[in-house]
């Protein structure tokens, strides 16, 4: 069992990572501004981050694993912040690092990536369309960098289409639940014929507790389904699943045409991670 780390512990994502890393049998520290909604069994720190110093690794326990799941205004794609922000990123992880921490896990992104048609491997090129995808993209770049030649596993975890735990996570589909409530009878929208991975919130941190936990496959590691799912596919599972009474109006929109016709996650690595991980129980 490890000492994890993970900031961001009160985001979105954050908080189902914490709960399933314990209930894994995990030690977990969190750090975020607010761990209120943050599962109890956990350590909290309440404060920034990127107020700690050079001694940043020791303040925080000497973790064996840090989860670096922090990441300002992540659902607005073309916020100034991300790259604002981004050298504060990299100076915490790097006194992470050369304070004495062996693993180092950070969040990745589709977005890194740009425009692409088809499965997205770690060997696919990145193109980043937004200043989201543009500051993820230079953290991985530079922590490659950083840990080349070091005795550090560094494990990049890119997501993709995320679900559930729906009225917090800004989606469409937490759009679709706001609209239902309103009363709305109908919503326009594009085609929905685009293919993309969709994987619900309780599903990915069960993928990432395991990647984060595991040593045999490390570097870029889509945690993903590997499955490609055409929207109006989703948003009509989604409708029926939760009894709305809301319907879409596909095709009032036209498909933009930086938008992918279909763009998902190679599952090959997860899927091996898994695989190890079921075998071990």
């Amino acid at each position: 069992m490890f000492k994890i780390l993970v900031t961001g512990s009160g985001g979105y994502i954050g908080q189902h990572i914490v709960k399933t890393l314990l209930d894994m049998g995990h030690s977990v520290i969190a750090a975020d501004f607010n761990n209120d909604s943050v599962d109890d069994r956990a350590i909290k720190i309440n404060e920034s981050i990127f107020n700690l110093k050079e001694d940043a690794y020791k303040v925080l326990n000497k973790p064996d694993i840090c989860l670096h799941m922090a990441w300002r205004n992540g659902f607005v794609h073309n916020s100034p912040t991300h790259m604002e922000d981004l050298s504060a990123h990299f100076i915490f992880l790097k006194n992470m690092i050369y304070g004495g921490l062996k693993k180092v896990a950070v969040m990745g992104t589709m977005h890194e990536i740009g425009y692409w048609e088809g499965a997205i491997d770690e060997n696919t090129p990145c193109n980043p369309l937004s200043l989201y995808g543009v500051a993820k993209n230079a953290l991985r770049q530079s922590l490659i960098q950083m840990t080349q030649g070091k005795d550090v596993n560094f494990y990049w975890l890119r997501a993709f289409y995320i679900l559930g735990d729906d009225l917090r996570n800004h989606s469409l589909f937490s759009k679709i639940i706001k609209m239902e409530d309103e009363g709305q009878k109908t919503f326009p929208f594009t085609s929905g014929k685009n293919l993309y991975d969709f994987i619900s919130v309780y599903e990915l941190a069960k993928q990432i507790a395991m990647s984060i936990t595991q040593e045999e496959i490390t570097g870029i590691i889509n945690v993903c389904t590997g499955k490609p799912v055409s929207l109006s596919e989703k948003v009509d599972e989604f409708i029926s699943q939760n009894n709305l009474k809301i319907r879409p109006q596909y095709g009032a929109f036209p498909d933009r045409e930086y938008d992918s016709p279909g763009i998902w996650g190679d599952a090959t690595k997860i899927n091996k991670i898994i695989k190890n991980f079921e075998e071990q129980k």
